[in-house]
């Protein structure tokens, strides 16, 4: 609870620094010309990390960059990972294709996305892309970067930027994540083969490992 509170005064404090620094550099400027998302309406949350996801992307889909196509995905997105998408074409358009093959051009582009884990697509009404999941893109970037796919320079600015707004836990998570997944999957591995895992030695009262125990283990 203590990092929640931290973090809040934090971007409040980064909040108040840029105001006084708007008020001294542009103290006659209409605000009526100025966004705010207390103010302004059609707004949604966006990780931090993004620009540096969509170029980790454009470059392993060279020749056919889809790093627009997922940002698209995020700005259409209700506050929640899940994207319901009833029209293909609309989203085709605001990621920049036009023509008759707008929609094939942004499912190739879908795709990609998915082989690359940014999105969990399932099928529906208006085809394989009718409901897509946005996953973590820190955790992906931190998955690209265990698999050999990121650049070096590129994922440096990417940790320093994890740092910097404070997501480092995100790549704690990928870590713990997968020691847990690693060990479910032995433990399966075990119960398929038919091997019970065998018990810990008994324990004297004090809390040691009787010598019995180990004994009867050892044999």
């Amino acid at each position: 609870m203590a990092s929640i509170k931290q973090t809040g005064t934090r971007r409040k404090k980064m909040a108040e620094r840029a105001q006084e620094q708007m008020d001294l550099l542009f103290p006659s400027f209409a605000p009526e010309w100025i966004w705010h998302r207390s103010k302004n309406d059609g707004y949604c949350t966006l990780p931090r990390t993004l620009p540096i996801a969509m170029q980790v992307i454009d470059n392993q889909s060279k020749g056919s960059p889809a790093g627009h196509t997922l940002f698209c995905l995020w700005a259409r997105s209700p506050d929640h990972p899940l994207v319901t998408i009833e029209n293909p074409a609309t989203f085709a358009a605001e990621a920049g294709f036009t023509g008759e093959r707008a929609v094939h051009t942004w499912r190739k582009k879908m795709k990609k996305l998915t082989e690359l884990n940014f999105i969990l697509p399932r099928k529906g009404p208006s085809g394989d892309y009718h409901h897509v999941l946005l996953i973590n893109p820190n955790m992906v970037v931190e998955w690209l970067w265990t698999q050999g796919k990121v650049q070096t320079d590129l994922y440096a600015r990417f940790k320093d930027r994890v740092i910097e707004i404070g997501a480092h836990s995100d790549l704690d998570n990928y870590y713990a994540l997968g020691e847990k997944q690693e060990a479910e999957r032995a433990a399966q591995a075990a119960a398929k083969a038919g091997e019970v895992p065998a018990p810990p030695p008994p324990e004297t009262k004090d809390g040691q490992t009787s010598e019995a125990g180990n004994e009867d283990a050892a044999s």
